[in-house]
């Protein structure tokens, strides 16, 4: 069974940086497209960035606007999100998530199309 632990979430000031991790195990974790997720108080879970079995290619939703960077380590089992310039709006807690991939596609934006789920770190960006 695939296993996902998000860390490295906590308060940080606005224009401040974090990077997030995701350990993955259970499986090989190179089969898998990784995605981060996001769902701020009151609000749906947004799609935030994925990226493909090997690294090769990622994509972002419109909102990270060049502050956020999604990156992997296959080598290390782990997915990242180093996340610059942070907002208040960006206050949630983040979702990593894994989908099985038979090529090097990315990973979707749609949240169905996952198959795991970690159980989230939260962020708060404060004024």
């Amino acid at each position: 069974q695939v296993q996902l632990v998000e860390s490295g979430g906590k308060l940080v000031q606005a224009g401040g940086s974090l990077r997030l991790s995701c350990a993955f195990s259970g499986r090989t974790f190179s089969t898998y497209a990784m995605g981060w997720f996001r769902r701020a108080p009151g609000k749906e879970r947004e799609w935030v960035t994925a990226i493909s079995r090997n690294g090769g290619m990622s994509y972002y939703a419109d909102f990270v606007n060049g502050r956020f960077t999604i990156s992997r380590d296959n080598a290390k089992n782990t997915v990242y999100l180093q996340m610059n310039s942070l907002e208040p709006e960006d206050t949630a807690v983040y979702y990593c998530a894994a989908q099985w991939a038979s090529g090097e596609e990315t990973g979707s934006s749609y949240y169905g199309d996952y198959n795991y789920w970690g159980q989230g770190t939260q962020v708060s960006v404060s004024s």
